[in-house]
């Protein structure tokens, strides 16, 4: 019990062949092609783009642990 060869993979592909027709087989391709062209883009233009930068210091300094609003206020 080996791999198939290529006439086993010829037949089968003879048989899809009939099966959906050769101008379905090509729009499916032309699809799953511009699919992966779609992709391969996003890709690389996602690299493209610049880092975002962290988050920008709040306004207001965070309350330290322990600390109550009037604390806050007094300081």
């Amino acid at each position: 019990m080996g791999g198939f060869s290529i006439w086993h993979w010829l037949i089968v592909l003879v048989i899809v062949a009939l099966i959906f027709g050769t101008k379905r087989l090509r729009n499916m391709g032309e699809d799953l092609g511009s699919a992966i062209k779609g992709f391969r883009k996003g890709m690389q233009d996602g690299e493209a783009q610049p880092q975002l930068k962290a988050d920008p210091p709040p306004s207001q300094p965070q309350p330290q642990p322990g600390e109550t609003k009037s604390e806050r206020a007094e300081s």
